[in-house]
């Protein structure tokens, strides 16, 4: 029987529970997907009741499992995500989706009562992003739904729900409230006023730090459980423990996210405006992130280079890194627009190509691939506060970091940073159970 950590890693499609040796090796992983249904306004969302159904009976899972002894579990979830119980402990409410709109009128009384958007995203450092920003989910139910909103007892963000789950403690803690919910000010390091003038600090339970923790049962014998984090936060963990230096993060997927956890300078106003943000490590200092829609772009871009070249949709995957190919680009550059604090302007691409100039796939991939990464570069510079060389490491993680051309380019624009690919494939689950400091 091998002794090892327990994670659940709870994202917005797939559910796992990973477990970690001695080693920190992953050596077995239980994951399902879990249908949405409709929230009360018929709007997509999770199915609350489902994934507690789930997460409790994979735990029965693995006590019968005897290959395993589990001696300690954690918790991570994506944010922007509340569960609201009742008197009796239970969901008062859907667990409503941070895509689902926020009502303009709503916003507009919001923001005439506490500042303007852009100084209140200043002091939150929390672009104005709706749901999102999901302290301002309490809000809306406050005015919206007060019959429902009466009903709440106390409010908790995600990961800490399913710390509860196994727990029995309710908890705040810093990933959650500081990944641009709305509800933190990041001058004064404490609630915004506007969660004391609602009165909504009433339902925020008492904010513990990563280093505490609870118990739950496992066979019988009690064994610690965390208090849960934020999956960008725990992703960052892994990094903090093995490197020393100064060093960024490029974290890529359907987004690229570039994480500075070593920043000097608060958020300006010109930096929320290119969706710079900040948000909190695990012991409440700040990370600077900025992101770019490069994942989403990239899809779509191969896609009709697929189709007009007539290659497979996965050609890409073969195409080698040629310098022949790498022309300065005349396109003029992309400024932020600074009449809105929203993603659509700055970090969506929507890069145009004219296949007719390109003779091969080749050729059309390798200055996509350049339309791609020099808005990624810059994104990268307004993380590290335009002072590369105060950095040491350059960390890339994630699909693009076996992108070959995507790497050359980096270096090329980075040529004084150590660019090192990332090996941690279940970074953010590897986060959850180190800060457990079982062995």
């Amino acid at each position: 029987m091998v002794s090892c950590v327990a994670v659940f890693d709870i994202g917005k499609t797939n559910k796992k529970c990973i477990l970690f040796d001695h080693y920190f090796n992953i050596i077995h992983e239980i994951e399902a997907r879990l249908s949405e249904i409709k929230d009360d306004d018929g709007y997509p969302c999770e199915d609350v009741d489902r994934l507690t159904a789930w997460l409790l009976a994979t735990w029965k899972e693995l006590e019968a499992d005897e290959r395993f002894d589990v001696i300690g579990v954690n918790f991570t979830t994506y944010g922007a995500s509340m569960v609201h119980l009742n008197a009796q402990l239970k969901p008062a409410t859907p667990l409503y989706s941070y895509l689902k709109p926020y009502p303009e009128d709503l916003e507009k009384q919001f923001y005439d009562r506490y500042g303007d958007k852009l100084t209140f995203a200043t002091i939150t450092a929390s672009p104005n992003l709706g749901m999102l920003n999901s302290g301002l989910q309490l809000y809306w139910l406050k005015y919206k739904k007060p019959e429902l909103f009466a009903k709440i007892k106390t409010s908790l963000h995600l990961p800490q729900y399913v710390s509860f789950l196994f727990s029995g403690n309710m908890v705040s803690e810093y990933t959650s409230i500081g990944c641009h919910t709305g509800l933190w000010n990041f001058e004064t390091k404490c609630y915004h006023n506007w969660v004391y003038e609602e009165n909504i600090i009433s339902l925020l339970p008492r904010i513990t730090e990563q280093r505490n923790t609870f118990s739950t049962n496992f066979r019988k014998k009690r064994i610690p459980a965390g208090i849960g984090l934020h999956d960008s936060s725990s992703a960052l963990i892994p990094y903090l423990y093995k490197y020393t230096d100064p060093f960024l993060l490029l974290s890529t997927g359907t987004w690229g996210i570039t994480l500075n956890p070593f920043a000097k300078e608060n958020l300006t106003k010109e930096e929320l405006q290119q969706d710079c943000l900040n948000f909190l490590t695990y012991n409440g200092q700040r990370v600077k992130a900025s992101r770019m829609f490069i994942g989403n772009e990239h899809e779509e871009q191969v896609k009709k280079l697929a189709t007009h070249y007539n290659k497979p949709a996965d050609y890409f995957k073969i195409v080698t890194y040629n310098p022949a190919y790498i022309k300065p680009l005349t396109d003029e550059p992309v400024t932020p627009d600074e009449s809105t604090l929203t993603a659509t302007k700055t970090t969506k691409l929507n890069i145009q190509l004219d296949f007719a100039q390109f003779e091969t796939y080749e050729e059309a991939y390798h200055v996509l691939m350049q339309k791609i990464t020099e808005p990624q570069v810059e994104a990268i510079r307004l993380a590290g506060e335009y002072n590369l060389s105060s950095f040491e490491y350059l960390l890339v993680d994630g699909g693009f970091s076996k992108n070959k051309i995507f790497m050359h380019l980096l270096q090329a624009n980075f040529p004084d940073l150590n660019i090192v690919i990332s090996e941690n494939s279940q970074g953010t689950a590897l986060g959850a159970a180190m800060i457990l400091n079982i062995w």
